[in-house]
């Protein structure tokens, strides 16, 4: 598994467009991981369909996330965590990623539970998605990676990273956009890289569910590829 590459919100039915799956399970060399969201988490009961792309893409090696939403840290710690057991217990998660994160220093001490409490429960990597770059301090309290998530134009149009994110490797962050023109998705994925960050992935897409198509491969190049 690299350190970096493109960690991909994988939020369409497998039974609706199985071939965009397979084109993960393809590619496995240039993924950091899939996210799998079922209906916003893991839904009420086992999906077949979910369970066996799921399997093909672990078998390809791909490291696997479950979807939560945390409300911006209103919702139940226990709430949560039932949401990665069922994940991990469904279809297989190593990781999970929490989604609508807090960014305020207040609710450090909250993510930093919930990460303690996942990893406990086997899901090694957290993965925080506030959507911005949060106060100082997330990266460690996560263990993992900190998102940011939006739209784009390709170009890194987003905010530069606050000073602080120069003092953690480039590993702790990922950069997810969407909205970015087909043929510029590749710029955006570099740009991330520019900035500090060495978990990425953009995509064309827009509306309600931007993530309803992976991104375009061929733009991404090399995972282990840091370079402009």
């Amino acid at each position: 598994m690299t350190a970096g590459g493109l960690l991909v919100p994988m939020y369409v039915h497998p039974a609706v467009d199985p071939g965009a799956w397979e084109r993960l399970a393809l590619r496995a060399d240039l993924l950091y991981g899939v996210i799998v969201n079922v209906a916003d988490g893991p839904g009420d009961t086992r999906e077949p369909s979910f369970a066996a792309a799921a399997r093909d893409l672990r078998a390809a090696g791909v490291r696997l996330f479950g979807y939560a939403d945390t409300d911006y840290g209103r919702r139940p710690r226990r709430e949560v965590i039932a949401d990665l057991e069922r994940h991990r217990d469904w279809y297989g998660t190593e990781g999970c990623f929490l989604d609508q994160a807090a960014a305020e220093a207040s609710c450090l001490r909250h993510y930093r539970r919930m990460a303690r409490t996942a990893r406990a429960r086997g899901l090694e990597t957290v993965v925080l998605n506030p959507g911005v770059h949060p106060a100082p301090g997330d990266p460690p309290a996560a263990g993992g990676l900190v998102g940011g998530g939006g739209g784009g134009g390709g170009d890194g149009d987003a905010p530069s990273p606050p000073r602080w994110t120069a003092s953690y490797p480039p590993e702790r962050f990922c950069h997810l956009v969407h909205g970015v023109p087909q043929g510029l998705c590749g710029v955006a994925v570099r740009t991330a890289r520019l900035r500090g960050a060495a978990v990425s992935c953009a995509v064309p897409g827009h509306g309600a569910n931007p993530w309803a198509q992976p991104p375009p491969l061929a733009a991404a190049g090399p995972a282990t590829d840091t370079g402009p």
